[in-house]
C-alpha cells in the first residue's frame, strides 16, 4: 500500500527505535523477557517461540511481541524504556496503522458488493492488536536455516513495515517461493490471515509465507496483527452464503482457533491449518 497517509518520518522513527532496541545488550533486552521467572513462557515480551518438543525447528530471529490494543490491556512491563522514544513511537504508529486497517477493511467489501462497514463491524472494543518487532541477524548457513518457517498468519489482517535495504520475505504460489523486494518509498505490505479467510468463506485466502536468512546482513521488520475478540465466534459471514455458495469452514471461537493454530505451527503438522477446518 502506498499513499496511505502515514508520515515517512514516523515510519523511520519506528524502524530506528526497533533497530536500537535489538542493538541493546542482552541483559537489557531480557528486562522485557517473555519468560516469567526465566522458565514460564508467555506470548508477550522479548524472546523466541516456546519450545514444545525436542525436534522442534526454531526460527533464526529475535523478536519483541507486545499487546497494543485494547489500550487498557497493555502490559507496559514488556514495553522497552530504551530507546526513550520507543513507547511514544509505537503508540503513535499504532494509531496511524489502525486508520489504514479500517480503510482496507472498508475497501474489501466493495469488491464483494457488500456494505462497506460489514468487515469493520467485526472488530469490537475487545479486538486485540499485537505489534511484533522482528530482528533477523546474519546467518552463517542461510541454505539450511530460515528466519521464520513457512506459515499463514492467524489474525484477520497484518500491516507490515519492511526493511528498506534487505529483502527476505517470500510467498508460496503454485509450489514456488517468490521473493518480495525490499520496501521502497515507505510502502506497507498488507497480509490476509486465517480469520479473514474464514469470515469471507475463502474468497480472500491467507497466503503461505516465510523469511529466508542472509549471510551478511541483518534484517528488521515490524508487523501489526489485527485480530477479533477472542470470545467471538468466527465463521463465514451470512451475506456471502447461498445454496450455490454454502459455508466452506466450520465455526469456532477465536480463542479456540488460536490454540489450534499455535499447536499446528509449533508441531510442524503442515503449513495451512485453514485446510483442516473446511467442511
Amino acid at each position: 500500500v502506498s499513499n496511505h497517509g502515514m508520515e515517512a518520518s514516523m515510519m523511520d522513527s519506528v524502524f530506528t527505535a526497533s533497530r536500537e532496541f535489538f542493538q541493546l545488550p542482552l541483559e537489557e533486552k531480557k528486562k522485557c523477557s517473555n519468560l516469567i521467572d526465566g522458565k514460564h513462557f508467555q506470548v508477550e515480551g522479548y524472546g523466541n517461540d516456546q519450545v514444545r518438543t525436542q525436534d522442534q525447528r526454531l526460527d533464526w530471529s529475535d523478536r519483541l511481541h507486545l499487546r497494543v490494543e485494547p489500550e487498557g490491556g497493555r502490559n507496559l512491563d514488556h514495553w522497552p524504556t530504551h530507546p526513550k522514544s520507543f513507547r511514544d513511537d509505537l503508540h503513535e504508529y499504532a494509531l496511524k496503522c489502525k486508520g489504514i486497517r479500517d480503510d482496507i477493511l472498508r475497501a474489501m467489501p466493495k469488491i464483494l458488493k457488500l456494505d462497506a462497514d460489514c468487515l469493520v463491524n467485526q472488530f469490537n472494543s475487545n479486538a486485540p492488536t499485537f505489534a511484533r518487532f522482528n530482528h533477523f541477524p546474519p546467518c552463517p548457513r542461510p541454505d539450511l536455516v530460515l528466519g521464520i518457517k513457512p506459515h499463514a498468519d492467524f489474525p484477520a489482517l497484518t500491516v507490515l513495515l519492511m526493511d528498506n535495504d534487505v529483502a527476505g520475505l517470500q510467498y508460496l504460489r503454485d509450489g514456488t517461493w517468490y521473493n518480495v523486494p525490499a520496501a521502497c518509498d515507505h510502502t506497507l505490505l498488507i497480509n490476509i490471515g486465517l480469520t479473514m479467510e474464514i469470515m469471507t468463506n475463502g474468497i480472500f485466502t491467507g497466503p503461505m509465507h516465510r523469511v529466508v536468512t542472509n549471510a551478511d546482513k541483518e534484517r528488521i521488520s515490524v508487523a501489526m496483527f489485527y485480530g477479533v475478540d477472542p470470545e467471538q465466534e468466527i465463521g463465514p459471514m451470512a451475506h456471502l452464503l447461498s445454496e450455490e455458495q454454502p459455508a466452506q469452514y466450520r465455526k469456532m471461537k477465536a480463542k479456540d482457533l488460536l490454540v489450534l493454530h499455535h499447536e499446528h505451527y509449533a508441531g510442524g503438522r503442515g503449513p495451512r491449518i485453514a485446510d483442516t477446518l473446511k467442511i
